[in-house]
């Protein structure tokens, strides 16, 4: 059975949906859009958001929005457990660039307001990309 009725399954293979088809090149759009936002909004992070302190909380919201919505922007509104890598990916791209940009090391140990922040985005980026 299927949708629009009973079919037989060599008449009617069963595909993905097409918003969950993948090939090499959305894979690389939606990589670049990620790396390209991830740096965006750590650098905006980085400049004008140095100290912050409760707004961590909306800001990771805000980050792992920004990036989702980049990366199903350049890959034609498409979803799926690679692009939420992806974005995650991004997430933790702008956590470094903010660090960069603030004169920090790479990896702050205890940064706990900029390890909330990557928690956050990343939870918001991965759930913007679910089915």
């Amino acid at each position: 059975m299927t949708d629009v009725g009973g079919r037989c399954p060599d008449c009617a293979p069963q595909r993905k949906l097409p918003q969950f088809e993948l090939g090499p090149v959305m894979l690389l759009r939606g990589l670049g859009a990620s790396l390209a936002a991830g740096a965006a909004l750590g650098a905006v992070w980085g400049f004008l958001l140095p100290g912050i302190g409760f707004i961590a909380f909306f800001l990771g919201i805000g980050i792992g929005y920004g990036i989702a919505e980049s990366i199903s922007l350049a890959t034609n509104r498409r979803s799926g457990t690679t692009l939420q890598t992806i974005a995650v990916i991004g997430v933790f791209v702008a956590y470094f660039v903010h660090n960069v940009t603030s004169g920090d090391a790479l990896i702050v140990t205890n940064d706990i307001i900029g390890f909330l922040v990557v928690l956050i985005g990343s939870v918001t980026a991965a759930n913007r990309l679910r089915f």
